[in-house]
């Protein structure tokens, strides 16, 4: 069979078939000559690869668990969010398979087009709500008759939660999300046409004893112009980035004006800590040097030249006679 790869096993069997006429030959040939059809719905296009899926997910792992971190700071209790799947579902799907009253985050994703759509299960938005103001997390389900304080404090939760979502995608791109749309009923948002194939991304939500689930709607559109990016080879490349001139100017400039410790070393001496200790005032210590000897002169903590003690308009000066061999040893 062509493309299918037989065992060994798999081998004798087919064989020992033919041997003993329980198949026939012919009718194996005829079988091969006879053209494969494979079912394509094209409702359900498949508009972005494996590879890609998987850098998705990718993506998305980081997302979920910088929510956790962020939910679990804003709510002060246990929060787990983790990736339970990332499927390509035509939107209209997308659309019938979430609860008729739901809590509906549109924003934009500049410089991108298109919105995403983040559709949170009531159970979990009403949960974090009643974190938020004081309560224990019991969940409510009254999402149909939401009072506008109570969408003012939903909306802000999850609007706060965008500057992770940036974090997540900063690798691929830099974008920066922002809150458009608060809405309640699926019916009233149409962001692409129902047969346009989205990205859905669900995320399982744990806080304390209360579960559900977060998705993640992003049309073809908005992810169009990144799908270069969302390939193997765009991960495990490793591009140098020339620097800019304006750039290359800028730490020259700051270079420049650096300030580092210029030391004239005049000498060394060994002393034990007994000698140390008996010092008084006018007691004369020896240095390795002799006096015609040359200075070290070390620039921050290395020797880089040798130098001469003098005075220059009545102030000690020091005068470079030559590079400490030294330095250049250490290739400083």
């Amino acid at each position: 069979m062509p493309g299918e790869v037989l065992s060994q096993n798999e081998i004798d069997a087919l064989l020992s078939a033919i041997s003993t006429g329980e198949m026939d030959a012919e009718e194996l040939k005829k079988e091969e000559k006879e053209k494969k059809v494979k079912v394509y719905d094209f409702k359900r296009a498949l508009r972005f690869s494996k590879d890609q899926i998987r850098s998705l997910t990718r993506i998305h792992d980081n997302f979920a668990r910088l929510l956790t971190t962020h939910f679990s700071a804003q709510l002060r209790t246990y929060i787990h969010i983790s990736v339970s799947s990332v499927d390509q579902v035509p939107y209209e799907e997308f659309i019938r398979s979430i609860p008729n009253m739901t809590i509906l985050n549109l924003f934009d994703v500049h410089p991108m087009e298109g919105r995403i759509m983040m559709e949170v299960n009531p159970t979990i938005a009403y949960t974090m709500m009643d974190r938020v103001m004081g309560g224990i997390g019991i969940s409510h389900n009254k999402v149909d008759s939401l009072t506008e304080i109570e969408t003012k404090i939903i909306s802000n939760l999850f609007e706060n939660a965008l500057g992770n979502y940036k974090e997540a995608w900063q690798s691929i791109a830099d974008i920066e999300p922002e809150m458009t749309e608060f809405e309640v009923n699926p019916q009233f948002v149409q962001m692409v046409s129902p047969n346009e194939t989205v990205v859905v991304i669900s995320l399982n939500t744990q806080i304390g004893e209360i579960s559900g689930v977060i998705n993640l709607c992003i049309p073809h559109i908005v992810l169009e112009p990144l799908i270069p990016k969302l390939s193997v080879h765009y991960w495990m490349q490793s591009e140098r980035n020339e620097p800019k001139p304006e750039e290359t100017k800028s730490l020259e400039k700051r270079i420049m004006t650096a300030q580092i410790p210029v030391v004239a070393e005049l000498g060394t001496s060994e002393l034990t800590i007994e000698e140390f200790l008996s010092l008084e005032v006018g007691d004369c210590i020896t240095l390795d040097k002799s006096v015609t000897d040359p200075l070290t002169v070390l620039v921050g903590d290395k020797p880089k030249f040798l130098g001469q003690a003098g005075r220059v308009n009545r102030k000690q000066a020091v005068q470079i006679l030559d590079h400490d061999i030294r330095g250049e040893q250490d290739g400083e």
